[in-house]
């Protein structure tokens, strides 16, 4: 490397905070962080002739080294076909029994009786869902519980 190729050096301070904190030139530290990056570097020879703390510029260093990471992965990423999960929904639920309800009575009195609700039973809800990710959700509840179905296909079609 020439001492053309840094020109950009010292770190130009764009702004001092209350608290003493530099601002520096975003072109100026974008430079010296890929010169930190080139073969052979020496990180804090580039930071004494930035008059920047070493250990600052390593923590640049590794964050844009994390950057990069990143948006390698976002772009391996694959898209979802859709936005929207597939929900199926089964026309016949299985029949369930009406509870049985004990009434306890004096000790005094008759053995005690067991009553029985009205015989209609309570019709069961399945919710299966198939995200995009691949994950199955299945959601399974009573007739009273149409709310929670509700929400939880509220939940699955806000993403």
């Amino acid at each position: 490397m020439t001492d053309t190729d840094f020109d950009f050096l010292p770190l130009r301070v764009i702004k001092t905070c209350a608290d003493g904190k530099h601002r520096y030139d975003p072109e100026g530290k974008r430079k010296l962080i890929e010169a930190c990056r080139r073969p052979g570097a020496s990180l804090a020879g580039l930071a004494l002739k930035a008059c920047v703390n070493a250990n600052q510029l390593h923590k640049w260093v590794r964050l844009q080294e994390r950057r990069e990471r990143a948006a390698e992965a976002n772009a391996d990423v694959e898209q979802p076909s859709s936005a929207f999960a597939a929900v199926v929904t089964l026309d016949e639920a299985p029949s369930l029994l009406a509870p049985r309800v004990t009434v306890p009575r004096e000790p005094q009195s008759t053995p005690r009786r067991e009553l029985f609700q009205p015989s209609r039973p309570a019709s069961a809800a399945r919710l299966s869902a198939t995200l995009p990710n691949g994950v199955v959700v299945e959601l399974e509840c009573s007739g009273r519980d149409a709310s929670l179905v509700s929400a939880m296909i509220a939940a699955l079609g806000a993403h």
